[in-house]
């Protein structure tokens, strides 16, 4: 029976450069995954809801988040986050659902950065048929 000899493990890579590497790798990996956490939850929105009328532009059906580009009345293309895609089905709104060009109303609460065209959508409006995303957060009705 031979006896287990314990040996140093050396590692290949260390020292600074090595550090700089995982520090870099570490910012990237911050950087790409701030929009993504950035629109989780509803702190990035305002409290106030507001109406969005326009003509659907294109049709994502994509997790994390389904959504649509709306375009506004003036030219404007809003990027609309609808619900999980199991709230997004569960109100009825599938990728066959709407298509671009189709008019649409959208009910929801806006980023709170004034110059970022983005809304998290409570209820969409297609053909005079409400889809509810988050009924429990409409406020008008």
């Amino acid at each position: 029976m031979s006896a287990a000899r314990s040996m140093p493990l050396r590692l290949a890579f260390a020292g600074p450069a090595f550090a700089g590497l995982v520090a870099v790798a570490a910012a990237m990996a911050v950087v790409a995954a701030r929009p993504v956490l950035a629109h989780h939850g509803w702190s990035w929105a305002e409290a106030e809801q507001s109406t969005l009328t326009g003509t659907i532009k294109t049709i994502s059906m994509d997790p994390p988040h389904p959504g649509l580009v709306v375009t506004a009345a003036d030219g404007t293309d809003w990027q609309i986050d609808l619900g999980n895609p199991r709230q997004t089905e569960r109100s009825g709104f599938t990728g066959a659902t709407a298509r671009p060009g189709d008019a649409i109303t959208v009910l929801g609460n806006r980023s709170r950065d004034s110059n970022e065209m983005l809304m998290k959508a409570v209820r969409i409006t297609v053909g005079g048929k409400n889809y509810d995303m988050y009924p429990e957060r409409i406020k008008a009705d």
